[in-house]
């Protein structure tokens, strides 16, 4: 009976790994979503990986391939396991992933905040203080509305410096 396995594959090889796993009849699934980022410069929506470096993986390892043989596989660095057996995906994990993805493909996750949002600085020369989330300001900054002296001043900052 096929079963779900959670393989954790060998840095930037996810497509390798697919790409030789399914010639060896091993079903693969590697759930996405939609994100928001800058790429020089310009926001953009991109397809990532919910889980980056893990693979789920569908197979029969009492009819073939073994757990040896799928570990074994280029790209591949070893099963999520508990002791020496690899541990066992429930199928609703896989079809409730499979139904998000499905139900919320138009749907677009930002790691920064909404124009307009307050936003805490969270280290730097105005730790603690309060501000108003304004715009991106490349890939790593942005514009915050820092009131200073009753007065409201564009700021640049880096966005690790930025709390919600």
């Amino acid at each position: 009976m096929k079963r779900w396995y959670l393989l954790y594959c060998k840095r930037g090889e996810i497509k390798r790994a697919v790409a030789h796993l399914e010639r060896q009849g091993v079903g693969c699934y590697q759930p996405m979503m939609q994100v928001e980022k800058i790429v020089r410069g310009k926001m953009q929506r991109l397809d990532e990986p919910m889980f980056p470096g893990y693979l789920f993986v569908h197979f029969d390892f009492e009819q073939g391939p073994s757990f040896t043989t799928v570990q074994s596989t280029r790209g591949v660095s070893k099963f999520v396991s508990f002791g020496n057996t690899p541990k066992e995906v429930a199928w609703d994990i896989i079809d409730d992933m499979r139904d998000y993805e499905q139900n919320h493909a138009d749907e677009v996750e930002s790691d920064l905040p909404q124009k307009g949002d307050k936003v805490r600085l969270a280290t730097g020369q105005f730790a603690g203080l309060e501000a108003i989330y304004h715009e991106a300001d490349g890939e790593k900054r942005s514009y915050l509305m820092l009131d200073l002296i009753s007065k409201p001043v564009k700021l640049s900052v880096p966005n690790s410096d930025i709390e919600r």
